[in-house]
């Protein structure tokens, strides 16, 4: 892989769900360029391995506690893991590290992408790291809320918007565009695949509407603005992959942002 130019109770969940996609891979990982950079790229250990095929997107669906201010909820997670059969890249590490191994399986794991650090998304992301060497990524704007969950260990790079990961290494590979999009969280972030017609928007908007900005490190205007500005402007056609629950796409929400500012959530 290269890379570029809300939230209840215990237990673990469940396998594979869907598999979409297009584009083709690559595999072994150290980033090439720093973190400032626009492209943030890992080189193909020369170890012989070929691409392993047509990038997809696996869905997997994990359950678990969401904390906050005083509160616990029971939430079912979704993640989503972008590659091929030899590398893949995780978006967010919640609840089960032994379920997100699995569907990992043997590939080359690149990184993990934190699309926010409530801890019902990065609970996860230091087991996932250890057993995989992969690198955990996290807008510094939530650093206090990471610290909270793991206080004394730091994320290994921080994300910034406009930077591009690259899943693949060949012809068809697949860039993830980093999209900051505050106001469920002040660090929240979306990933955008263009080639797959797929936006990853975490907590920030979802099928009927935006994240929740009810508690603390939130705000409604900020994520009406991250929402209109970052999201509503992609094509109509793009699904939007969201934290939690069913995915929809762009052309089903943007009509209705008149009536998310008229009822204030």
């Amino acid at each position: 892989m290269c890379a570029p130019g809300e939230h209840g109770a215990g237990g673990s969940a469940a396998g594979s769900a869907d598999v979409d996609g297009s584009a083709s891979t690559g595999a072994e990982a150290a980033p090439e360029a720093g973190d400032s950079a626009r492209t943030v790229a890992w080189a193909r250990a020369a170890d012989g391995a070929q691409p392993g095929g047509r990038v997809r997107i696996d869905h997997l669906i994990t359950s678990g506690v969401f904390s906050l201010d005083g509160g616990r909820w029971n939430v079912d997670n979704n993640v989503y893991l972008i590659g091929d059969d030899e590398e893949c890249v995780v978006l967010d590490a919640p609840h089960d590290p032994t379920a997100i191994l699995a569907a990992v399986g043997d590939r080359h794991l690149a990184a993990i992408l934190c699309t926010h650090a409530h801890d019902d998304h990065v609970d996860a992301a230091l087991a996932v790291a250890a057993a995989t060497g992969a690198k955990i990524w996290l807008h510094p704007a939530d650093r206090e809320l990471w610290d909270r969950t793991h206080p004394g260990r730091a994320p290994d790079h921080e994300i910034a918007a406009g930077h591009e990961f690259t899943v693949g290494t060949g012809a068809d590979a697949v860039a993830l565009t980093a999209l900051h999009t505050p106001g469920h969280t002040w660090g929240s972030m979306s990933f955008h695949a263009p080639d797959l017609n797929t936006v990853f928007t975490g907590d920030t908007l979802f099928q009927g509407g935006p994240g929740a900005t009810g508690r603390s490190f939130s705000d409604f205007p900020t994520i009406i603005d991250s929402i209109t500005s970052q999201l509503l402007g992609l094509p109509a056609t793009t699904t939007v992959r969201t934290g939690h629950g069913r995915a929809t796409t762009i052309g089903a929400e943007a009509p209705a942002r008149q009536s998310w500012l008229d009822r204030g959530h």
